[in-house]
């Protein structure tokens, strides 16, 4: 499976325009470190050419090729309108080229 999604986060996803875009982002640590961490957002990327879109029952996934069978999983959390989704799962193997 490219990537589990959680029914909240499907219900979520489907009310916001039934698009989700799952990615890689950098994060910075105050000492020079870093790591790229996966994120979903509920829209389509502006540069569809890093990415895989696949149809999930209805639903369009628009996925980093390093982030399939990662065993992820995209949840939602918050309250009311203050809704966000994250990922959840293991952690990403890095590909070495």
């Amino acid at each position: 499976m490219a990537i589990e999604i959680s029914d909240n986060a499907r219900a979520w996803i489907e009310r916001n325009g039934g698009v989700l875009s799952v990615r890689l982002s950098s994060r910075h640590g105050c000492c020079g470190g870093g790591a790229d961490i996966a994120v979903a957002e509920a829209r389509t990327p502006s540069d569809l050419t890093h990415y895989r879109e696949l149809d999930l029952d209805g639903l369009k996934l628009f996925i980093e090729p390093a982030l399939i069978d990662q065993g992820l999983i995209v949840e939602v959390e918050g309250l009311l309108g203050l809704k966000h989704l994250f990922v959840d799962g293991s952690p990403i193997a890095r590909r070495r080229d």
